[in-house]
């Protein structure tokens, strides 16, 4: 295990406890429909699905909350949802994990929610209830005030993008700038709409396929010179770039490259994991760690996420059975 001994890894699990988080970014709700086909409808040719069960998953920025608060450290959510039922559901899941949510309410705007009706575990569709135009200017201020009461009380900060409208240009530069002011590390989860709009942050992680589709050229991972020039183009202290089975390439102002091989035992779901390695490198940093102990323990998370079928939460026992004593 790279970096990380045992003694190390209950170090930083020990002072997650006393640590506080605030992710800002664009929180879904995941809604899973499950049931069974036994015929095709009269009415068109389609399925007619019995549905049995109707689950619900913290998406986006509340699935980020949620790994932070398994770590035990504090997290302060801030988003913004719609006035529908999405929202109260949401409400209710963060209320019993112990996150303090800090929602704008905007009427006029469905909370994201994504529905997938699923049959003998397939997916038969997906239907998604969301609005991806930026926020207007009055909630980006309201936004703004809310991630710079919640930075002045944490150790660190995300800022989790999905394109949904939250992090436009304004509420990125307040929160940047926030962090900066109080010396908390920044980690972002970057999506193509601004992606060049986070100079300044500590963390940069963008998969491959958002990497190479930014800069425009093939990605080149194990070529310090082209990841140098990534890490100066998006303006971040370390660029954390997630290569899925091939594990990380670490890229970091002072010159160094790391590359991180996976972890991963056997992959059974893949969704879910970007989000358990955001929250993961940001509660490792806001608990003293190094970029490369942070990007260590966020690898192994990202290993036994994958492992769990949907989106799931990775506990400290879990880390504690992967890095044994």
């Amino acid at each position: 295990m790279h970096h990380l001994s045992r003694d190390r890894l209950e170090a930083i699990l020990d002072r997650a406890r006393g640590v506080r988080v605030a992710v800002v970014g664009d929180l879904m709700l995941d809604v899973y429909l499950v049931g069974a086909v036994s015929r095709i409808s009269p009415e068109a040719p389609v399925p007619v699905v019995h549905v049995s069960e109707e689950r619900f998953a913290l998406g986006g920025a509340a699935n980020v909350a949620a790994n932070v608060v398994a770590l035990g450290a504090a997290c302060d959510l801030i988003g913004c949802v719609g006035a529908d039922a999405s929202a109260d559901r949401i409400r209710r899941e963060l209320e019993a994990l112990g996150v303090q949510a800090r929602l704008s309410e905007r009427p006029e705007r469905p909370t994201t929610t994504k529905t997938r009706v699923v049959a003998r575990h397939q997916q038969v569709v997906r239907f998604d209830h969301e609005s991806e135009d930026d926020l207007p200017d009055d909630c980006c201020d309201e936004l703004c005030a809310l991630v710079r009461a919640s930075v002045a009380a944490s150790q660190a900060l995300v800022l989790e993008d999905y394109n949904k409208g939250v992090l436009v240009p304004k509420v990125i530069r307040a929160a940047i700038d926030a962090a900066v002011e109080a010396g908390i590390p920044t980690v972002v989860d970057p999506k193509f709409r601004h992606f060049f709009d986070y100079r300044g942050a500590t963390v940069f992680k963008p998969n491959a396929v958002e990497l190479g589709n930014a800069v425009g050229s093939r990605i080149r991972p194990d070529d310090d010179a082209w990841l140098e020039e990534a890490r100066t183009t998006v303006g971040a202290t370390h660029l954390l770039l997630t290569l899925g089975e091939d594990g990380m390439a670490l890229r970091s102002d002072d010159g160094t490259s790391y590359r991180i091989p996976t972890v991963a035992r056997e992959v059974y779901d893949v969704s879910g994991a970007g989000d358990t390695v955001t929250a993961f490198v940001a509660v490792a940093l806001a608990a003293g760690a190094g970029i490369r102990e942070a990007a260590a323990l966020a690898n192994v998370a990202a290993g036994i996420e994958v492992g769990k079928p949907g989106v799931a939460v990775v506990t400290p026992d879990e880390l504690r059975e992967m890095i044994p004593a």
